[in-house]
């Protein structure tokens, strides 16, 4: 049954966007297809509507450089029962729902990420993105680091509804996904399948991430979203004072970076 609608923000990659989006649409489990723009102004617009299939959707929004904005344009158009996010410079495997949902039938969990194969600026591939990742991960497991790949991300819209939106703060540019994977980690596991169902592309000069906060800094912020959302509400005493805990020590850590910095300016 078709019931996943599929978010793909893009900006300026009309080949990468449509290879993405031909990706998605091999799978039988996908309802639609959402391409959320966010102000390319060039020619990806055309590349997506030349696509003769019912199921892909474009959805234009002016430019806000932080993908969280387009990916929550297309979450307030979405119909389907499950959400599925993926990169326009990324790829799905054949397969790819369809290998999740199994998964998904057995643990029980609402929420499932898998590993991917990482590429380069050539095309070169260089290995799976994790070694022996399948697991299904609690809240605690992904309090202590981020495996979720979001290009790999397949959820029940009951837990986004709990969870909320991606946070769309410019400090959380490039971290609003681990931001949103915490928050639907209260709700539910996470099932994490060690197979390479995505096609990953890790070209660091591409990157949002390039010349951001230093680690230390990221994950205290990310903690902070997650110690002022109503999800950080429905945890239980011990869980709270993880958080807590996890918070005190990245704000330590995050100070100790920037006098170091400064230290030597």
């Amino acid at each position: 049954m078709a019931n996943v609608s599929v978010i793909i923000p893009t900006y300026r990659r009309p080949g990468d966007v449509e290879a993405a989006v031909k990706s998605a649409l091999i799978q039988s489990e996908v309802l639609e297809v959402l391409v959320c723009d966010d102000g390319s102004g060039d020619a990806t617009e055309a590349r997506i509507r030349s696509i003769d299939d019912a199921r892909v959707s474009w959805i234009p929004g002016p430019h806000a450089g932080r993908p969280a904005v387009p990916r929550n344009r297309g979450l307030a158009a979405a119909k389907g029962e499950w959400i599925a996010f993926l990169d326009d410079d990324d790829s799905w495997m054949p397969g790819k729902l369809a290998g999740q949902f199994e998964r998904l039938a057995l643990s029980g969990a609402r929420f499932s990420c898998t590993n991917a194969e990482r590429i380069d600026g050539t095309g070169a591939s260089r290995g799976p993105y994790f070694s022996n990742a399948s697991s299904v991960l609690g809240f605690e497991d992904l309090l202590r680091v981020n495996p979720v790949i979001c290009s790999s991300v397949l959820v029940h819209r009951a837990i986004l509804d709990k969870a909320g939106t991606f946070p769309e703060a410019e400090g959380l540019k490039a971290l609003e996904d681990y931001a949103l994977w915490l928050r639907c980690a209260v709700f539910t596991p996470v099932d994490r399948l060690d197979q390479p169902l995505v096609v990953y592309r890790d070209v660091a000069a591409n990157s949002i991430r390039a010349g951001g906060p230093s680690s230390a800094e990221q994950r205290a912020r990310v903690l902070l979203d997650l110690h002022g959302s109503p999800s950080y509400r429905m945890l239980g005493p011990a869980k709270r004072r993880a958080v807590e805990g996890e918070l005190r020590i990245a704000q330590g850590r995050a100070t100790l970076v920037d006098r170091l910095i400064h230290r030597f300016l």
